[in-house]
C-alpha cells in the first residue's frame, strides 16, 4: 500500500488538485484559483520520516491554496487532503497573489478594445481598424503610488505587429495602460511628455521564411549525434533519480520550478547528506531608465508569475538532445479545471570533458579518464525573455547550477537619432534596449554532513608580514583567511573579486582525516553583479534579497521565498522576507540547521547582436566538495586510455585502452604530400600522449 502512496516531497497529482478545488468550492462556492499546491512537509517530521520510513509516521499530504473571492478578496487555505477538510482559510488585506498566465492573455483582448487604448494607437500612426495587429506584454504594476495595493492592477507595454509573424518588440508603442483586473478594464494610460510615433522601417525578422528572404540558412554544419546504445546510466522512482552515487529527489513548483530535495552521495557504501533542498528561489530584472513608467519595469518574475506557471513544454532533439527522460508538472485553471505541461523537466547525461588526467614526461605514461554529467533541465518564457534552467551534477561530487538566457529583449520607442541618456542603445532603428540585471537567488538549504552547519567566508589575502620580516622573507607568502558567520546579520556578505571570495558551508563536528578541517560544500561564484539601483530605491525596497551576495539565515519552515509570499504590488515598506527574517540580525547561525541565500546573476547592456532574438548568455556556479572527502572521490571512475611507466617499458603490455570508438579523425589520415585521405576506424594510439619527453610548463 505505502509504495501506491506519493512521496511526502512529491507535487501534487491531478488527483489531489481536483480534490482541494472541490473541498474549496464547497465550502466557499465559486472562488477563482491562483495556487493549488503541495505544502512542503514539515521539516521535523519529514526528516524524522526519511531516517525511518517504515517506523515514523508518514507526514501528511496538505495543500496550499490561494483565491480569489468576488469582490477582489484574497484567501489563503490549507486543505488536509487526507480527511479532506479546510484547517485554515486566512482573509489577506492589502495584498495581490501570484500572477497567472491566464490573467495575462484577458488584458490583450480588453486592451484592443478599449477607446482610450485605440486612441492612442491612432496618435502613434496605427490606423483603428488594425487594432487586431496590436499587441501588448502585460507585467504586474511591480508598485505605483497612485494606485497602492488594494486593486489588482497590471500594466500592458504595447506592441504593434504588422504582419502575424513578426517579431512584435521591433515596433514598440509609447504609452502603457493600466489594467483593473477586478473590473476587467484600462483604468488610465500612462503616456510621455515626448511623443514617439510608430516606426515604418522595414522588419528584421527571425523566422525560416524571413532568413530564407535574406539568403538562406548555412548550409555547412554538418549533424552531431548523440547516442547511449546501452541505455542511460541513472535510475528513476518515482521521482527519486540514482546516478553515479547521487540520489535526490525532483519536486516542481509553480513558483521556483525545479526543487530538489534530500541530495545525498554515496561515498564507498556510507550515504552522506549534503543539501536538504535546493532551488532558484526568486529573481529580480530592474531596468535602468528612471523615467516614467519604467521605474515600475523591476520584474521580480518567480514570485509575481511563477518558474513553474511559465515552463515550457519541452520536445525531443530540440530543447534537449540524446536519450532524455521528462517529467510533467500539473497546475490549476483559474477557475477550477486542470492543466498539464507536458516534459516540463528533462533530464538526460552528456560528456563532460576530461575528468582528470597526467602524463609522466619522462616516458609518456598517460592516465586520460573522461567524465560525465547528469543535468536536470526546464525552459520557462517571462513574456520577452527565455531563462533556461539547467542543475548539473558531476561525477566529483560538484553541484553546478547553470543559467542561460535568450529570447528577446524589451524595447521602448525612439525617435530617429534620440538621445538614450546611456539608459539604453538603439539596437535597431526606431527600438531602444533599455540597460538592465538579472539577479537570481539560490536557497541553500545545508546538509552537509548533517543537519547543524556553519558557514565561513574564505579570502585569499597576501601574508600581512612585510618583505624581509622573518616570518615573509621573500615576501611571496598568501594564505585563506577564514571568517565565521555567527549571526543572520554578520552573513549579509559581498562578493570581492580581489581576494576571490568564496563561501562554505562546514560542518564543524566532523573533520577530514587528514587536512583536519570540517567537511564542507563551497560556494564559488564569479557573476555576482551589485544591485545597481540606489539604496531607498523602489527595487532595493521590494528585491531586498539583491542588496547582498549572501545572507544566511536559521531554518524556520514557510521560510521560503526571500521576496515574501506574496509579491505582486508590495510598495517594500517594510521590505517583506529576507529583512523580516533576519530582524535585528542577532540569530546565532553557528553550528545549527542553516539556509545560505546567495545572489548571482549579470548586468545587461545590450547591443545590436542582441536582437531580434538573442544568442543564449550563460550565467554558473558551483557547488564544489572541500574536505568532504578523503581523497579524489572520481579514482573508480573507468579511465578512457592508462599506461603506467612499467607498461611502457613491457612495450604496452597491460595497457588499458577503452577510447571511444565512434570517434575518428576529421579530415582522415594524411598522406606523404599532406593531403588529407579518409580512413575508418580510430587512429591507434588516439589516448597516448605523444610528448617525445619534451617537458613544457
Amino acid at each position: 500500500m505505502g509504495a501506491d502512496l506519493p512521496h511526502p516531497f512529491d507535487p501534487l497529482s491531478l488527483a489531489e488538485i481536483e480534490t482541494a478545488i472541490a473541498t474549496v468550492k464547497k465550502a466557499h462556492g465559486d472562488v477563482l484559483f491562483n495556487v493549488v499546491t503541495v505544502q512542503e512537509p514539515r521539516k521535523a517530521e519529514m526528516t524524522a520520516w526519511l531516517e525511518g520510513p517504515e517506523t515514523a509516521p508518514r507526514p501528511k499530504r496538505v495543500a496550499d491554496v490561494v483565491v480569489i473571492a468576488p469582490g477582489g478578496k484574497v484567501y489563503d487555505g490549507l486543505v488536509d487532503l487526507a480527511e479532506p477538510k479546510i484547517t485554515k482559510w486566512e482573509l489577506l488585506d492589502g495584498e495581490q497573489p501570484i500572477i497567472t498566465m491566464e490573467e495575462l492573455q484577458l488584458v490583450e483582448h480588453i486592451a484592443r478594445k478599449d477607446p482610450k487604448v485605440i486612441e492612442q494607437c491612432v496618435i502613434s500612426g496605427i490606423p483603428a481598424e488594425d487594432m487586431h495587429k496590436v499587441y501588448c506584454d502585460p507585467w504586474t504594476i511591480g508598485y505605483d503610488e497612485r494606485f497602492g495595493s488594494g486593486v489588482r492592477l497590471q500594466q500592458a507595454f504595447m506592441y504593434y505587429r504588422p504582419d502575424v509573424d513578426s517579431c512584435q518588440y521591433q515596433y514598440p508603442l509609447d504609452f502603457c495602460p493600466i489594467y483593473d483586473a477586478d473590473k476587467q478594464e484600462i483604468i488610465a494610460i500612462d503616456v510621455p511628455t515626448l511623443r514617439r510615433p510608430l516606426s515604418k522601417v522595414a522588419p528584421a525578422d527571425y523566422h525560416p521564411a524571413a532568413v530564407e528572404a535574406r539568403g538562406g540558412y548555412r548550409s555547412d554544419i554538418k549533424p552531431i549525434n548523440i547516442t547511449q546504445p546501452e541505455g542511460v546510466s541513472f535510475e528513476i522512482k518515482g521521482r527519486e533519480i540514482e546516478w553515479q552515487n547521487w540520489k535526490f529527489h525532483i519536486g516542481f513548483s509553480y513558483r521556483e520550478g525545479i526543487v530538489l530535495n534530500n541530495i545525498t552521495f554515496n561515498d564507498k557504501g556510507t550515504v552522506r547528506p549534503i543539501f536538504y533542498r535546493l532551488s532558484l528561489a526568486e529573481m529580480v530584472v530592474p531596468y535602468g531608465n528612471p523615467e516614467r513608467p519604467h521605474q515600475r519595469k523591476h520584474a521580480l518574475d518567480q514570485g509575481e508569475y511563477g518558474a513553474g506557471y511559465m515552463a515550457n513544454s519541452l520536445s525531443l532533439g530540440c530543447d534537449c538532445k540524446g536519450s532524455i527522460h521528462y517529467l510533467d508538472a500539473h497546475f490549476p485553471t483559474r477557475a477550477g479545471g486542470l492543466r498539464t505541461i507536458k516534459n516540463a523537466i528533462c533530464i538526460h547525461e552528456e560528456d563532460a570533458g576530461i575528468l582528470f588526467k597526467h602524463v609522466d614526461f619522462r616516458d609518456d605514461s598517460v592516465i586520460v579518464t573522461r567524465g560525465r554529467k547528469l543535468i536536470v533541465q526546464q525552459v520557462f518564457t517571462a513574456a520577452n525573455y527565455e531563462y533556461v534552467v539547467a542543475w548539473v551534477f558531476h561525477q566529483d561530487g560538484t553541484i553546478q547550477p547553470e543559467i542561460k538566457l535568450t529570447g528577446i529583449l524589451n524595447t521602448y520607442a525612439m525617435l530617429p537619432d534620440e538621445d538614450t541618456h546611456g539608459w539604453g542603445t538603439q539596437v535597431f532603428p526606431g527600438v531602444n534596449a533599455h540597460n538592465h540585471q538579472h539577479l537570481f537567488c539560490l536557497r541553500v538549504d545545508a546538509n552537509v554532513d548533517g543537519p547543524n552547519n556553519t558557514v565561513f567566508v574564505n579570502d585569499a589575502v597576501p601574508s600581512p608580514h612585510p618583505v624581509g620580516s622573518a616570518e615573509n622573507f621573500y615576501g611571496n607568502g598568501f594564505f585563506s583567511r577564514r571568517t565565521k558567520l555567527a549571526t543572520a546579520g554578520a552573513s549579509r556578505t559581498d562578493y570581492d573579486g580581489a581576494t576571490s571570495r568564496t563561501w562554505e558551508i562546514c560542518n564543524p563536528s566532523k573533520l577530514n582525516p587528514y587536512s583536519r578541517k570540517p567537511v564542507s560544500y563551497k560556494l564559488v561564484s564569479r557573476e555576482v553583479p551589485g544591485l545597481l539601483p540606489k539604496p531607498g530605491s523602489l527595487v532595493w525596497k521590494r528585491a531586498a534579497f539583491a542588496r547582498h551576495t549572501v545572507h544566511v539565515t536559521p531554518y524556520a519552515d514557510d521560510q521560503l521565498w526571500p521576496a515574501g509570499r506574496h509579491v505582486p504590488q508590495t510598495s517594500g515598506e517594510p521590505s517583506r522576507g529576507l529583512p523580516e527574517w533576519i530582524g535585528d540580525g542577532a540569530a546565532s547561525i553557528d553550528d545549527t540547521d542553516v539556509v545560505l541565500w546567495h545572489t548571482f546573476g549579470l548586468t545587461h547592456f545590450p547591443a545590436p547582436e542582441d536582437f531580434p532574438v538573442m544568442p543564449a548568455e550563460p550565467m554558473t556556479l558551483l557547488l564544489r566538495p572541500r574536505n568532504f572527502f578523503a581523497s579524489n572521490p572520481v579514482l573508480d571512475v573507468p579511465p578512457s586510455y592508462s599506461s603506467t611507466p612499467s607498461q611502457v617499458a613491457a612495450g604496452g603490455k597491460g595497457v588499458t585502452d577503452a577510447a571511444d570508438r565512434m570517434s575518428r579523425l576529421a579530415f582522415g589520415q594524411a598522406n606523404r604530400e599532406g593531403t588529407a585521405r579518409p580512413v575508418e576506424g580510430m587512429a591507434a594510439g588516439c589516448c597516448a600522449n605523444g610528448t617525445n619527453g619534451v617537458n613544457g610548463h
